[in-house]
């Protein structure tokens, strides 16, 4: 499905778990590249994810959340 057919509150709510990987992110002081490495992804889909450009992978979420000592839904919900 293209981007621009995806329903507005689709897009808003990546956007939202996005925003909350980088402040997690942050938060630990790691770059998109430290937590990549620390994920076993590629920084581009680090990017991609807290950029809301492409609808994540349940692996990558899992991975992220790992790599960031978090559960899966803080990163999930509010």
């Amino acid at each position: 499905m293209p981007h621009h057919d995806h329903p507005t509150w689709l897009l808003d709510e990546r956007q939202r778990i996005g925003d909350r990987i980088r402040e997690r992110r942050m938060w630990c002081n790691l770059t998109q590249e430290a937590l990549a490495a620390r994920a076993g992804i590629s920084r581009d889909t680090v990017q991609r994810i807290e950029h809301a450009t492409s609808n994540p992978k349940l692996s990558d979420l899992l991975r992220i959340a790992r790599a960031l000592e978090t559960r899966l839904a803080d990163l999930l919900q509010e």
